[in-house]
């Protein structure tokens, strides 16, 4: 991509923008987190809001360069090795301060140690990581997953597994034996012993799995309209991991409209949206998802204007959504995936993007668009022209919202956008749940608040508590 779309595109998990030389603290923080995460570049010289290229003094060059070589190398543990290249854009100069995903995870700061030194990317921010974090960093730097570490809560042989041994029987024609355990690595030896790991506890029906994993379960949801605040129809599917893609995926059918289309002489019927991809990435959300951390379940979400599935865990480094066509084969979990690939819940390995992309296409009217909100990732099938009936939105039509949240960008920034669209989703929601819900602070949240109306875009009717926010239509 040349370097002026590059700088078009908005601050993000590889990409950082300042205009001038920033801390030693800051930058060494935005170093770390790139090198835990995907890696990433920083460029000197350019303004963020509004975005510009302001330039450094040609003078100044090399003088940067080693600062920032210096600061990297007295600021970062383990070393950290930076491409430091200068650039030139219509006569004025910058540096480009690119980082490569490390493999001696994880990096922190030297000056604090790496319990309180560790920094990851969440969105456009350092954030600091915590021991959950820190502990999946270290399994990566040894090239194992969660759900491969053994569990000595139980015997192997206590654990109650009726259920999934008569389903991998259905799927597979063949015994969940001891001999098919190891060979799937849900049993492991351990001092001449066998023990369970995690995803044999995770597809278990024994109740140590609600003890050990209480939030490994799906919530679904049918809301009246398109805010969060009725319900029409809700369900927790806590079954064993195997069966909860077939449960919530049938959810989502009871919910949405099937319609009839003529197509040449004949009449087809035809779901209004894409159920294949709704059924795909459903199925991702469940084998992808980070195990690992505490307090997240699997969120599904039906709207009037959408369908939202959110999965705790960020992205995996290698996965880009928007290279959907690339067949990407990226594993988190690398016992679940086989176990599901085997028992048919997933296809084969980097197809199931590629299977989005295909039925999107025969769904020119939804929109698919997908987020990393904190510690979680979100996809949305959006009705384009969808317009709601709802009077607490207006009925702003979502090509009018999209004009919005254009201008937005363009005067105040792509934050602030984020801001609106939460907003068009629930005029309740609070600061606090835009504060979670985008990882940052809730003083941020009110700054930001604080552009958007001043700007003209939102305004408040009501009362603080129990007000709504309205957006402001446009001409």
């Amino acid at each position: 991509m040349d370097i002026k779309d590059i700088i078009q595109q908005p601050e993000g998990r590889r990409l950082e923008f300042k205009v001038e030389m920033p801390t030693n603290s800051d930058l060494a923080k935005t170093i770390v987190a790139f090198s835990n995460d995907a890696g990433g570049v920083l460029y000197l010289g350019i303004q963020d809001k509004p975005r510009e290229v302001i330039g450094l003094p040609e003078a100044d060059l090399m003088g940067v360069e080693e600062q920032v070589s210096n600061i990297i190398h007295d600021n970062c543990s383990p070393i950290i090795i930076p491409d430091i290249s200068f650039l030139t854009i219509d006569k004025k100069h910058i540096i480009k301060v690119e980082i490569f995903r490390g493999n001696d995870l994880p990096y922190f700061l030297k000056s604090v140690g790496k319990e309180e030194g560790t920094y990851i990317r969440v969105g456009s921010s350092n954030r600091p990581a915590d021991e959950n974090i820190i502990a999946d960093l270290e399994r990566q730097k040894q090239n194992i997953s969660f759900d491969a570490e053994l569990n000595f809560d139980k015997p192997y042989q206590d654990i109650e597994a009726n259920e999934l041994i008569g389903f991998y029987m259905s799927k597979t024609n063949e015994e969940l034996n001891e001999n098919a355990l190891r060979k799937l690595h849900l049993i492991r030896e351990h001092q001449n012993e066998l023990k369970p790991t995690n995803a044999l506890i995770l597809l278990s029906d024994d109740p140590i799995r609600n003890e050990v994993f209480p939030n490994a379960k799906i919530e679904c949801a049918r809301f009246k309209g398109v805010t969060s605040s009725e319900f029409i129809d809700q369900k927790t599917i806590d079954t064993n991991i195997a069966l909860q893609a077939e449960e919530a995926y049938n959810f989502v059918l009871r919910h949405i409209n099937k319609g009839a289309i003529v197509n040449s002489v004949y009449t087809e019927s035809r779901w209004e949206y894409p159920v294949i991809a709704i059924r795909e990435a459903i199925r991702n959300a469940i084998v992808h998802r980070d195990y690992a951390l505490k307090g997240k379940d699997i969120k599904i979400a039906i709207y009037d204007d959408m369908v939202e599935i959110t999965s705790p865990g960020k992205l995996l480094p290698s996965i880009d959504f928007n290279e959907l066509e690339a067949r990407q084969s990226d594993i988190r979990n690398r016992v679940i995936a086989p176990v599901f690939k085997k028992t048919g819940i997933i296809d084969q390995w980097g197809n199931r993007l590629k299977l989005i992309s295909d039925e999107l296409k025969e769904y020119p009217e939804i929109d698919f668009k997908w987020f990393e909100r904190g510690l979680q990732f979100q996809v949305q099938f959006i009705k384009k022209e969808f317009v709601s009936r709802d009077s607490s939105t207006q009925d702003i039509s979502e090509s009018k919202l999209r004009l919005i949240y254009e201008r937005v960008e363009r005067q105040i920034g792509v934050k602030e956008v984020e801001v609106v669209k939460l907003i068009a989703k629930d005029t309740q929601i609070t600061a606090e749940s835009m504060a979670e819900e985008m990882g940052v602070s809730e003083s941020t949240i009110n700054r930001y608040l604080k552009k958007l109306v001043a700007n003209n875009f939102i305004t408040r009717e009501g009362s603080r508590k129990s007000g709504d926010w309205v957006i402001m239509d446009i001409e």
